[in-house]
């Protein structure tokens, strides 16, 4: 008898956060069913490891493989860490070998050029293709390159780094910083728009500026952003105030903060308010949905992918599903937790699919921890769930890092921070 899935199950999969690295599907047995059963994976970050992890940990049955050209990957998640010395990128790496020996994924160390939506197939770079019965997508995001006048990926590979991809661009950026004078001057340009960790821009000013005060402490920082405000502003602002007065100076859209051009000759921006020049700069693109995504046609005019909210099967190509950074989950936002926990709604609802079963109506959540400096974080917990077709939150749950909390409380999620990001990397490559 085939494994079936039922629909307390199916919330199980996707209430499982901190506390609950095991998910314990009611219902399945390891008998197997129809051999067809074939789930292709394009994208090896959180969202498309959970969806292939947790496939094959509660239905063997079925064949999962893995699309993904690198063999090591590295969270974005604490990759600000690095800038401030208190994390190696070393530490930050993954693997898939968990992946294929314990969970029995093939991993294909390819690029995904291309789907065919119909034929139900996915082209690799060698030309050779992989067909599947259900297909999940979680390509990430594509960095607009159009978005500012000489700013290409040719300078941001040699000089004015993104650094919104871990890896090489956190490593090129750190140098920059090592090697820069003391007294010198630092401009972060956050994307406008929908993107990748809303918090993270504004972290990373305030991780720089702890290198900073302990080695470069005549140095500034410069916040040109095109925005009215950001996420959890206030708290940020507190911070930076108590522990890095007159070092960052946050520079909104009324204050001239829109950055229109870049000279990497001259390391010079123009703004709307004239030229500013700066010994490091760190612009981050504004984004959309990855680009295979945009290839296929699963994303629209927004930029990124709609998805029905109760399953992330794409709302314009049936039997496809998208998850994380590329898919349209507003409110939810775009963080490797959030992407996780779609992969694991995505799972469940292919098993659903599989088994005749409809699957039920997920609760699901985002948790997204940053750092002032060490030992003074924040935190922000969402709950959410789905009303007509909607992702909505859900009314009273969650948390946020409360704007008078106690020395204390931001140690505390501090730590917490710390205790997330081990048990989430834990409980996706692990």
């Amino acid at each position: 008898m085939a494994p079936k899935i039922s629909r307390r199950a199916f919330g199980k999969v996707v209430l499982t956060g901190l506390a609950g690295s095991a998910l314990g599907l009611a219902g399945f047995s390891s008998s197997a069913f129809a051999s067809s059963k074939r789930v292709v994976v394009i994208g090896g970050g959180f969202g498309g490891v959970s969806a292939a992890r947790y496939l094959r940990q509660h239905d063997p049955s079925i064949k999962v493989v893995l699309v993904e050209p690198k063999a090591v990957y590295y969270t974005c998640p604490l990759s600000n860490w690095v800038f401030s010395g208190h994390r190696e990128l070393q530490a930050l790496a993954q693997t898939y070998t968990a992946l294929e020996n314990r969970y029995g994924v093939d991993v294909i160390p390819m690029r995904a050029e291309g789907i065919d939506p119909v034929k139900k197939i996915v082209t690799l770079n060698d030309g050779s293709q992989q067909s599947y019965d259900r297909l999940v997508v979680s390509p990430g995001v594509a960095l607009d390159w159009a978005g500012i006048d000489g700013y290409t990926r040719q300078i941001s590979e040699s000089t004015i780094p993104h650094a919104y991809e871990a890896g090489v661009q956190t490593t090129l950026l750190r140098n920059q910083l090592l090697a820069m004078r003391d007294g010198g001057t630092v401009l972060i340009c956050p994307p406008s728009g929908q993107f990748r960790c809303p918090v993270a821009p504004y972290e990373r000013a305030s991780l720089i500026a702890f290198y900073l005060q302990q080695h470069k402490p005549k140095s500034k920082i410069i916040i040109l952003d095109d925005k009215d405000g950001f996420f959890d502003q206030d708290q940020f602002m507190k911070g930076w105030e108590r522990f890095y007065a007159g070092m960052i100076e946050w520079r909104g859209a009324i204050a001239g903060g829109k950055v229109w051009s870049v000279d990497a000759k001259s390391m010079t921006v123009e703004t709307d308010f004239g030229g500013e020049s700066a010994d490091v700069i760190n612009i981050i693109p504004s984004q959309k949905a990855g680009k295979i995504a945009q290839d296929t046609g699963l994303a629209d005019d927004t930029g990124w992918c709609p998805v029905d909210p109760m399953t992330f099967e794409s709302s314009i190509h049936p039997g496809i599903y998208v998850v994380g950074d590329a898919s349209d989950a507003a409110p939810m936002p775009k963080s490797g937790d959030a992407a996780s926990r779609q992969g694991r709604v995505a799972a469940a609802a292919i098993i659903s699919y599989f088994n005749g079963d409809v699957p039920s109506q997920p609760t699901f959540g985002s948790t997204c921890y940053s750092l002032i400096r060490p030992g003074y974080g924040l935190a922000v917990k969402g709950v959410f769930t789905t009303s007509s077709g909607q992702i909505t939150p859900v009314p009273g749950a969650g948390y946020m890092t409360p704007f008078n909390a106690t020395d204390r409380q931001y140690e505390e999620d501090s730590v917490q921070g710390v205790a997330w990001y081990e048990d989430i990397t834990s409980r996706t490559w692990g």
